[in-house]
């Protein structure tokens, strides 16, 4: 229950901040990074980011269109989205800092890259995939970076029809031969979903200096292991290899079973005798029609009235099947078939263990020439100079935002906090289905670090306030009181008191004016001084009573004014 109270007051609290249009803030690297771009303007093609000129192997060109647009979720925060289906895009940016592996392992730092990827459109075949360009004797170029172009590390998603992988590979380089080759982590699970729902999804690698690795989507965990002992092919080549040059011996058996010489065909073996034959017991069911075709001309067809037999030849009806024979009840009946119990098929004799036999043959051992053995895979990765993207795709409107590579993953969840987590939980509240409460506690029960963000919001708030009042309250104020409850003052008091000595003075004023007045008719006259003493001592009467009233409310105030 304290659960759901909390979560309501914090999906308020989200609710009340869009109300307020916060400005959009793009994040702040708090940290080291190699390369850091949240796609600030739409200036970032041409500056930061550069269009290949050049084609595939073979042949084809990246006519791909790419542009810098805005998310849904936040018209303001933009990002770098392939525009075209069916083409191929090839865009890369340089490094004003490349990153040096055995630095990092030296060190004992890791390696993490992270971006966010939205599929505006579900995906239906393509990648969505970073290239990290290794450091080649060549200056990198944008303008000549294509699918040759060697990568030191590959790393984000791939997917096609049922097939769907995270890919994290390494171009690993020989230290005895020179040779480079990949090398392909294991398979990654529960990911799929991010293909189909339309929202920004956060993809992170990290490598450690000792060489494990783990892969994040959306900040959960999806795959982990070792570059030692979880890639295809190892990174560590066998100490033994077959011997290239031996070859299996002539005489060499390696039949483990073979059939009995001695076994002959009993005599009783029929291999004539049929597989099926007519069940004799079975009769025809009495609702069989034999007599009854299967079609018959339609009887609810009517020749056209403007239908000539002497033009047109003779009008016959459209066939139908016939309605008597919906069950398969026509023609001509036949017993069904059974298998036959004498039935035995082709003799052959049974197998018997193979006296002569060698067991499997495998060609010798012998040491590998080509063997070494790395302890330190993580500082033999090659350098990293730039970032590509380089991807063909059946789905348009692929976007990328916020791309990160740093030696912390401290410093990417940081800059994922102050941008995906926040672009997450908009998208997340404005998905159609359930209810935004609802979606905001699935939300909350995968992503804990929400709670995190309520005590912030709600909790710290409370704590100031009840810290900040702790102080001595402030003295009274007797008249803001007196407003508000109608207590009695002095000053109300001598206001009341000079408030009768007036009303004595006007009655004698009055009284004085009337005397001065020419007189009227005797009756006018008695009846206007009846009417105003009467009026006169009713006012008198109230203003007693009034004051009479007061005196009980503050008796204590009206005995020290006495005593004055």
């Amino acid at each position: 229950m304290f659960t759901k109270v909390v979560a309501v007051l914090l999906f308020v609290a989200v609710l009340s901040q869009e109300a307020e249009e916060e400005p959009f803030k793009l994040p702040s690297l708090k940290g080291n990074a190699f390369f850091a771009d949240p796609f600030a303007n739409f200036e970032g093609i041409g500056s930061i980011w550069g269009l290949s000129s050049s084609s595939k192997g073979d042949g084809s060109k990246f006519d791909g269109r790419w542009a810098i647009e805005g998310n849904s979720a936040n018209l303001k925060d933009l990002g770098l989205v392939a525009k075209d289906k069916a083409k191929h895009h090839a865009i890369s940016a340089k490094m004003n800092k490349k990153v040096d592996f055995t630095e990092l392992h030296d060190s004992q730092k890791q390696f993490v890259v992270q971006y966010e990827v939205k599929y505006q459109d579900t995906m239906e075949c393509g990648g969505s995939y970073l290239k990290l360009a290794a450091e080649v004797d060549e200056e990198f170029s944008s303008d000549t970076f294509n699918d040759k172009t060697l990568y030191s590390i590959m790393f984000g998603p791939d997917k096609c029809g049922l097939e769907s992988r995270i890919h994290f590979i390494v171009n690993y380089k020989n230290p005895v031969t020179g040779a480079v080759e990949e090398k392909h982590a294991k398979a990654s699970s529960d990911f799929k979903e991010i293909f189909g729902d339309n929202k920004s999804h956060l993809l992170t690698l990290v490598v450690d200096f000792d060489g494990s690795f783990e892969i994040f989507v959306d900040q959960n965990s999806v795959n982990k292991g070792s570059m030692l002992t979880d890639m295809t092919p190892a990174i560590n080549p066998p100490s033994e290899i077959d011997d290239p040059s031996d070859s299996k011996p002539s005489d060499w058996d390696d039949k483990e079973k073979i059939p009995d010489p001695m076994a002959t065909k009993p005599e009783d073996w029929d291999e004539d005798a049929p597989k099926f034959i007519e069940d004799e017991e079975a009769t025809m069911p009495d609702n069989w029609l034999e007599d009854e075709v299967e079609q018959v001309p339609d009887p609810d067809a009517v020749k056209p009235e403007d239908w000539d037999d002497e033009e047109d030849g003779e009008w016959e009806a459209p066939i139908v099947e016939n309605p008597k024979c919906e069950a398969g009840n026509c023609g001509p009946w036949t017993r069904p078939q059974k298998p036959n119990p004498e039935y035995k098929g082709s003799w052959a004799p049974p197998l018997i263990d193979n006296p002569n036999y060698s067991g499997v043959w495998s060609p010798k051992k012998i040491a590998n020439p080509d063997y070494y053995e790395d302890k330190t895979p993580f500082a033999s990765l090659m350098p990293i100079t730039a970032v590509g993207i380089e991807m063909w795709t059946m789905t348009k409107d692929i976007m990328f935002d916020n791309i990160i590579l740093t030696d912390s993953k401290s410093v990417a969840d940081e800059w994922a906090g102050e941008s995906w987590n926040k672009k997450a939980l908009i998208e997340k509240l404005a998905a159609p289905g359930d209810s935004p409460m609802d979606q905001f506690l699935v939300f909350a029960g995968e992503n804990p670090w929400i709670w995190v963000l309520l005590a912030a919001a709600v909790i710290l708030p409370v704590v100031l306030y009840f810290y900040c009042s702790g102080g001595s309250p402030a003295p009274a104020d007797d008249g803001a009181e007196a407003k508000k409850t109608d207590k009695v003052t002095p000053d109300d008091e001598e206001k009341e008191d000079e408030g009768e000595e007036e009303e004595k003075e006007a009655s004698g004023e009055q009284k004085e004016e009337e005397e001065d007045m020419p007189e009227l008719e005797e009756t006018e006259k008695e009846a206007e001084e009846e009417a105003a003493e009467e009026e006169e001592a009713e006012e008198e009467e109230a203003a007693e009573e009034e004051i009479a009233e007061e005196k009980e409310e503050a008796p204590v105030k009206r005995r020290t004014r006495k005593a004055d």
